[in-house]
């Protein structure tokens, strides 16, 4: 399997950032890491293993990103506004340096993933983004990240937040966009994180966001059930 390591100095994060790239050729697909996580989290945890055939094959070519969580939403001694504003800078970064790395390989279709808060920003970076990402998968997320900041908005806040901005969306190309996104959620029936789940489901479909919400037996809150998930959803509902 092909890989790549690359790093250099991001201007808009004032700091050394890391990614790895799997595969030659295909559908590209944007990977985040889990809370805190790094951007060898997924090759680690199997998850490209998981996915190797689809890799070599030159279906997929995944790009795993590194994280700055500690700095933004994890930085509980920071106003959340000013968590907000560092996010901000993260979402910068990804749009304005990974995508275009990315673009080195010609296939149009971008896929936006993460478990666990890995699924937070793949959601929220396919959300604010549709007309650029064609798939979205999220397994085991959060998408109200107020439950970050003790309830606490503000306009950058609400900006970075799928849960409120999709539900105050009225510009129509934009919502074309997202109607013609291919949303997954998966979630453990157990898990803590399924009414959250549920909500936000809610509030795409009070949007007329078509999405799949796919509740899995039991807690389903971990690496070996995120190996069978993402199998079983990369290729869509």
């Amino acid at each position: 399997m092909h890989r790549e390591h690359h790093r250099w100095y991001s201007p808009t994060l004032g700091r050394d950032m890391e990614l790895l790239v799997f595969g030659h050729a295909g559908a590209r697909m944007l990977v985040f890491p889990t809370s805190m996580g790094r951007f060898y989290e997924w090759e680690d945890q199997g998850m490209l293993e998981a996915l190797r055939p689809r890799i070599e094959a030159g279906w997929l070519q995944v790009t795993c990103v590194d994280s700055v969580d500690a700095e933004s939403w994890y930085a509980k001694w920071k106003h959340p506004g000013d968590r907000a504003w560092r996010h901000a800078q993260y979402d910068a970064y990804l749009r304005d340096e990974v995508l275009p790395l990315t673009a080195r390989n010609p296939n149009p279709f971008l896929i936006a993933a993460g478990a666990s808060f890995g699924a937070y920003h793949a959601l929220a970076f396919a959300l604010r983004y549709p007309q650029l990402v064609g798939r979205a998968i999220g397994l085991s997320g959060l998408y109200d990240i107020r439950e970050q900041t003790d309830g606490y908005s503000d306009p950058t806040v609400y900006a970075y937040n799928p849960a409120d901005f999709v539900l105050q969306e009225h510009e129509p190309w934009r919502l074309d966009a997202l109607r013609r996104q291919e949303i997954v959620l998966a979630i453990g029936r157990d898990d803590p994180m399924r009414g959250n789940n549920e909500y936000f489901s809610g509030r795409l479909w009070a949007k007329n966001i078509w999405h799949a919400l796919r509740i899995w037996d039991g807690w389903a809150h971990d690496w070996p059930w995120w190996r069978e998930m993402v199998v079983r959803y990369v290729d869509g509902a």
